[in-house]
């Protein structure tokens, strides 16, 4: 097979391997980072946190926005306020409501776990070659334009 210098020479069934390729090698590096960084939190509280970093929420908003049920976000908001990483506080304009917020300690929690995330991908890329890292500085670029889509 000749080499190939452009994804537009790719047939349909190279570029269907190709994506299945970047979705997968996508999909095991976050599942990674996420339970090989640290064990302080499961994945879906530390999303929690990071959503209401700088924006109070309700649990429904948040449901909304993590794509899952009302019931199953209150569960994941009241263990974070158990931790004392999230606030309750009545909303001023709607009593049935709730306005979840950032602690202070849940700033420092999601700033540590960020750390830890950033330090186990750092790790895994201070045994790369020079040109790999080059490639894969490329590659964020590309990654980014297709995630933006």
């Amino acid at each position: 097979m000749r080499p190939k210098t452009s994804t537009a020479q790719l047939s349909r069934a190279e570029l269907v391997s190709l994506s299945n390729d970047i979705r997968l090698a996508c999909m095991r590096i976050s599942r990674r980072v996420r339970f090989e960084s640290d064990r302080e939190l499961p994945p879906h509280q530390f999303s929690v946190l990071a959503r209401l970093e700088g924006t109070p929420r309700t649990n429904s908003e948040l449901a909304d926005i993590e794509r899952v049920s009302a019931p199953s976000m209150k569960r994941s908001t009241s263990a974070l306020v158990e931790l004392g990483y999230v606030a309750r506080a009545d909303d001023p304009t709607d009593g049935r409501q709730v306005i979840l917020s950032l602690t202070s300690e849940g700033q420092k929690a999601l700033k540590r776990i960020r750390r830890h995330r950033d330090e186990w991908m750092l790790s895994r890329f201070e045994h790369l070659t020079d040109e790999e890292r080059e490639l894969l500085q490329r590659a964020a670029v590309v990654l980014s334009k297709v995630a933006s889509k």
